[in-house]
């Protein structure tokens, strides 16, 4: 995926401004930016402000999509008119430089995998791929389960990151059983035919049996102090 940005800093952000306002003798300063990115297969485009998405340009649906909370109804749905139509005209300017971004810009993802709870046998949890510094999207996810592949996963939207690169996550639902080994497999541009692949085995400690018998050998080697002390005690009585 290629992203227009204007000026061009490592192609994520196709606008990006400082709005300041005063509000009762307060500087207020927030940063809007508008995000458009296209691929061979992808096509995106949103507005947001302070790093949270207010709205975005749904191409499946041809229509223009608010995406802030009911409570914040201090934003003018108006205020978006006619977005969705120039968000249809950036994306072609967007195709038109894409393999030149792409030979340019391009960045391999760094992959990482984790449980999102503390793990206990048999109960269900999330495992999360999350792959970031990648420059073009799209990057191809797969998951195995002790070497079978599985397809009940999830993925989010990509998101820029400050350096102008993207991060994406995968969320994979497990019921972990002792010995069982997950991966996450990552291919992208940058990697061509050495896509990366992080693993994951469910190791649950099991209560240590260390302290138990340090404690017991402790508890018998008293034992044999107090009946050895005993015996040179008889013993010497019955010197005299």
């Amino acid at each position: 995926m290629f992203v227009l940005k204007q000026p061009i800093i490592k192609c994520d952000i196709l606008y990006f401004s400082k709005i300041s306002f005063d509000i009762l003798s307060v500087s207020v300063v927030h940063n809007s930016f508008v995000f458009t990115g296209c691929s061979d297969t992808e096509k995106e485009e949103l507005y947001g402000t302070d790093g949270e998405e207010v709205f975005h340009s749904d191409f499946i649906g041809k229509k223009g999509l608010l995406t802030l909370p009911d409570f914040a109804d201090f934003v003018n749905s108006t205020s978006y008119d006619g977005f969705y139509e120039q968000s249809v005209g950036s994306l072609e300017v967007c195709r038109n430089y894409l393999d030149i971004q792409i030979k340019a810009y391009s960045e391999p993802p760094h992959t990482s995998i984790y449980s999102k709870y503390d793990v206990m046998v048999g109960v269900e949890n999330d495992l999360i791929c999350h792959m970031t510094g990648f420059f073009p999207p799209p990057v191809i996810i797969s998951w195995t389960k002790n070497s079978v592949n599985v397809t009940e996963f999830m993925n989010s939207q990509y998101r820029p990151n400050h350096d102008g690169t993207f991060n994406i996550f995968s969320h994979l639902k497990i019921t972990p059983e002792e010995g069982d080994i997950y991966s996450c497999t990552v291919g992208h541009k940058a990697i061509l035919g050495q896509p990366q692949t992080k693993t994951w085995e469910v190791d649950v400690a099991l209560p240590g049996v260390g302290p138990s018998v340090f404690c017991g050998v402790g508890l018998t080697l008293g034992l044999l102090g107090v009946a050895t002390g005993t015996f040179f005690l008889v013993k010497g009585n019955n010197c005299y």
